[in-house]
C-alpha cells in the first residue's frame, strides 16, 4: 500500500518535472502577447502560429533542397570515380603495350623517305596553328593510298591536325593490312604529341614498335616513347626505353639520340 502511494507520488512529480519547461514556454508565449481583448490576443496568437508554421515549411524546403544537392554532389563524385578509373585503366594499356615491345631483332635501316620528312615537319608544326575554319575529314574513297594521301595532305597541305587525327584513325580501322599503317600510327603519334596528348601518342608510338618492328619509323617511334617516358618523369622507363633503342637499332639515328639521352640522364 505504501509502496504503491510512493510509486504513484514518484510519476506525478515526473509528470510535474517534463510538463514545467512546456509549461513555462506556454506561459512566455502567452505573456508576449499582450494586453487587449480576447479577440486581439487571439488574432496575435494565429498570427504567431502562422508565422511558426511559415517557418517550419521554410526549414522543410531547405532541407529538401539541401538533400537534393546532397545527391547531385553523389552523382558528380561518382561520375569523377568513372571517368578516373578510365584514366587509370588506358594508363595501364600504355605501358603494357610499352613492356610488351618486341626487344628482339634489328629493324630495316631504309629511308623512310618523303614520310620521314613529313614527320620531321609535324613535329615542328604547332598543332593549335593554321586551323582557321573547321572541315570535315575527306570521306573515304575505298582506296588506301588515296585516301592515306588525303589525311597526309590535311597535315602537310591544309594545316588542319584535328580532321587528320579523324581521317587517319578511320583510315586504320578500315585498311588494316595496308603497307602504309605504320606510318599512319606514326602520324596519330606525332600529332597527339603535338596536342599535348603524350598517353595517346606513347600508345600509337609503341604500337609501330609493337606490330611492325621491322618498320623504318619503329627506331624513331621507340625514340619517341623514351621521350615521353622521360617527360612525364618516369626515368627509370625512359632509360629502359633509350637502352632498347640503341640494342634494337644500332647505327641509326635515333640510337645515336638514344645514347646522348642517356649520357644525359
Amino acid at each position: 500500500m505504501i509502496s504503491n502511494f510512493r510509486l504513484h507520488l514518484l510519476s506525478l512529480s515526473l509528470l510535474v518535472g517534463v510538463a514545467a519547461p512546456w509549461a513555462a514556454n506556454a506561459q512566455a508565449s502567452i505573456s508576449s502577447v499582450g494586453s487587449g481583448s480576447v479577440e486581439d490576443r487571439v488574432t496575435t496568437l494565429e498570427r504567431i502560429s502562422n508565422a511558426q508554421a511559415q517557418l517550419l515549411q521554410q526549414l522543410q524546403q531547405q532541407m529538401s533542397d539541401n538533400q537534393s544537392d546532397i545527391d547531385s554532389l553523389r552523382g558528380q563524385i561518382q561520375q569523377n570515380s568513372y571517368q578516373l578509373n578510365q584514366v587509370i585503366e588506358r594508363q595501364k594499356q600504355i605501358y603494357q603495350q610499352i613492356d610488351s615491345l618486341s626487344s628482339g631483332s634489328n629493324g630495316a635501316q631504309a629511308s623512310g623517305g618523303a614520310d620521314a620528312a613529313a614527320g620531321a615537319a609535324a613535329g615542328n608544326a604547332d598543332a593549335g596553328s593554321g586551323a582557321s575554319a573547321p572541315a570535315a575529314a575527306p570521306a573515304q574513297t575505298g582506296d588506301a593510298n588515296t585516301d592515306y594521301n588525303a589525311a597526309v595532305a590535311l597535315i602537310l597541305e591544309k594545316k588542319q591536325y584535328d580532321q587528320a587525327i579523324t581521317a587517319l584513325q578511320a583510315w586504320v580501322k578500315k585498311y588494316p593490312d595496308s603497307t602504309y599503317q605504320p606510318n599512319a600510327n606514326y602520324w596519330l603519334g606525332q600529332l597527339h604529341y603535338n596536342k599535348g596528348k603524350k598517353d595517346d601518342a606513347a600508345y600509337y608510338f609503341a604500337t609501330v614498335v609493337k606490330n611492325y618492328p621491322k618498320s623504318p619509323k619503329a627506331s624513331e617511334a621507340l625514340f619517341k616513347v623514351g621521350v615521353i617516358m622521360q617527360e612525364k618523369n618516369d626515368t627509370a622507363k625512359a632509360k629502359a626505353v633509350y637502352q632498347q633503342v640503341i640494342k634494337q637499332f644500332p647505327n641509326t639515328e635515333s640510337a645515336k639520340q638514344a645514347q646522348k639521352r642517356l649520357s644525359g640522364m
